[in-house]
């Protein structure tokens, strides 16, 4: 009878073992293709990412907010010379040159409104060559090899079935979890997608407020929040880079229960993070 009970026992733990290890294995090889996944949906263009989407929002750009963005060019470009004659004393103090100054400010801010898709996009074609150029390195010094995972095996064998049942059901949670981050990864990268495309589609109304100084704080304000936005991408990768990284140092702990749940912690962690990264970016750039 005690022998059967034994090889019952061994049976079972073989089983725990075989099912913690193919959890653990999952869990991680899910995280490499993450990270391959994500670097590339940021490393794409807003041109590129959806472009039937894309040419719906440009067409209403330049269809519906182009007018709008004329009209409150003209309006910004008659303020300006008014403000020209009123610092000039009325003419008092005739001098042409300010003519030619209000004909060139104009004439720059009708350029950049009839140019408003070619600048936009120019910014996020700069912040893609980044994500693209930092994802290379980030991907080849934070993959995780899922057969390293083999080494603890041996610590798991050793185990009573008390503790297999209990770390068993906790690979069930760092799995479940990590499916849920990564719903919340996707939802960021996609998220910040089409504020892209919102923001892009209102682009000729700031940009037609670079004719007046103190209008501008308008337009300069919407180039730097289109910056923060662009290289948000960036901070999201290094976010993930980073949990790579404490993760791959965790997992492989003798203290396999302890290691769990630094992983747990860290992967909430992580999620508090990339909800962070858009209002980082903003602060960094100074927009508001």
């Amino acid at each position: 009878m005690g022998s059967l009970l034994e090889q019952l026992t061994q049976y079972l733990k073989d089983i725990l073992v075989a099912g913690i290890m193919n959890n653990l294995t999952s869990t991680f090889n899910n995280l490499n293709s993450k990270l391959v996944e994500v670097t590339d949906t940021l490393a794409t263009t807003p041109a590129d990412f959806q472009p039937s989407v894309f040419n719906m929002i440009r067409d209403i750009s330049e269809n519906v907010m182009m007018p709008v963005a004329g009209i409150i060019l003209t309006f910004v470009a008659v303020y300006e010379l008014i403000q020209l004659v009123i610092a000039h004393n009325n003419l008092a103090n005739f001098e042409t040159w300010i003519f030619f100054k209000w004909i060139m400010k104009t004439f720059i801010a009708v350029e950049l409104v009839t140019h408003v898709f070619d600048i936009t996009m120019a910014i996020f074609d700069v912040a893609q060559y980044v994500i693209e150029e930092s994802g290379g390195l980030i991907g080849d010094s934070t993959a995780i090899d899922g057969s390293a995972l083999e080494a603890m095996r041996s610590t798991l064998e050793a185990m009573e079935l008390g503790p297999l049942f209990a770390i068993f059901l906790q690979t069930f949670i760092v799995q479940f979890i990590f499916n849920l981050m990564a719903m919340v990864i996707y939802v960021i990268v996609v998220g910040r997608m089409i504020e892209i495309y919102l923001r892009v589609s209102m682009a000729p109304i700031p940009f037609a407020t670079f004719g007046n100084r103190e209008q501008s704080m308008i337009g300069q304000n919407y180039l730097r929040s289109l910056i923060a936005i662009g290289f948000q991408g960036f901070l999201i990768m290094i976010c993930i880079a980073i949990y790579a990284v404490l993760i791959h140092d965790v997992a492989f702990s003798s203290d396999i229960m302890g290691s769990l749940w630094n992983v747990l912690g860290m992967t909430i962690l992580l999620g508090f993070m990339l909800f962070k990264t858009g209002s980082v970016a903003q602060s960094i750039m100074q927009a508001h």
